[in-house]
């Protein structure tokens, strides 16, 4: 995969990101793999894809949405960075797999229509106490009828809110605790949140 090489590294020369909202410290988040983005990746390498129309949600280097593109998955890989589509372009020549759909995406801001998608997901996505008011309306405006979403949350503390959002838009939910990281990648803090939706009548 190619990342940044750690927290430090910033370049906005022509105010991309700084006009994106992004501020130079959170600039590299982005091009660096996180624990989380490694569970989620771990999940898709063996979820049910068949017929789903899914979207990567913040997906930064995008190693979920890279597992599934392997898989022959119908994926969207979304961000709001301005490299991010870039890194995932490169990401995709070194593991030598065909052009994969990348959108850019805000979730605080009015977006061009995505499509509706069947499933949703995303790592480490409420990282802040505005995240799960803006991330479940971007999900309701996107979701088909009938949506699965899946976040892998290291326990930053707005889980509840979101779950309560997503309880207001009809989704049910069920959270399983994860302790592991993939093969030898040591202890993991966190829940896979996986929320359904019913076809409304």
């Amino acid at each position: 995969m190619r990342s940044l090489l750690d927290r430090q590294q910033y370049f906005d020369p022509l105010g991309e990101a700084e006009r994106a909202g992004i501020s130079s410290a959170a600039w590299p988040l982005f091009g660096l793999l996180w624990p989380s983005g490694r569970m989620l990746a771990h999940v898709m390498q063996s979820f049910d894809l068949e017929g789903k129309h899914i979207l990567e949600l913040g997906c930064g280097l995008g190693l979920a949405s890279l597992v599934v593109h392997r898989r022959g998955g119908d994926i969207t890989a979304s961000d709001n960075h301005p490299l991010a589509g870039e890194f995932m372009r490169q990401n995709l020549l070194l593991n030598l797999l065909p052009v994969m759909k990348y959108q850019t995406a805000d979730w605080s801001l009015p977006s061009p229509p995505l499509e509706r998608f069947d499933l949703i997901i995303g790592s480490d996505v409420l990282y802040d106490r505005g995240q799960p008011e803006a991330l479940s309306q971007f999900i309701e405006r996107h979701a088909s009828p009938t949506a699965e979403v899946l976040i892998v949350d290291p326990d930053r503390g707005n889980r509840a809110s979101f779950t309560r959002k997503m309880g207001v838009l009809g989704y049910s939910h069920v959270q399983t605790r994860l302790t592991q990281l993939p093969g030898e990648g040591g202890a993991y803090k966190g829940r896979l949140l996986s929320y359904r939706r019913a076809e409304q009548a």
